[in-house]
């Protein structure tokens, strides 16, 4: 009697290695995109005024895309916020403290 040999279906679909996307776009990535454009933009003492409305997956997973992002450009941002808005704005202060 002969052994079976038959293979089992595979699972899941199969791509091209070339194919699959490099890096990784979270869902935060264009409202924190957004915002680092606006503080490049802006002079030292002004800051951002966001409505929290604005913000459909709350302040603070906003807040911390953001300073993920900031720290990997190298750069500091500071945040405050009220009952309706996110306040952001570049944390030069921070610069004399880091020596």
């Amino acid at each position: 009697m002969a052994a079976r040999t038959s293979k089992a279906a595979m699972n899941f679909s199969v791509m091209r290695q070339a194919a699959v996307p490099n890096g990784r776009n979270g869902k935060h990535k264009t409202i924190v995109t957004q915002i680092l454009s606006d503080l490049d933009r802006i002079q030292n003492g002004a800051a951002l005024k966001i409505p929290l409305a604005r913000l459909t997956d709350g302040k603070a997973r906003v807040r911390s895309a953001l300073n993920r992002a900031a720290r990997k450009h190298g750069r500091r941002v500071a945040t405050a916020s009220d009952d309706n808005f996110l306040y952001i704005w570049n944390d030069t202060s921070s610069a004399t403290r880091r020596k």
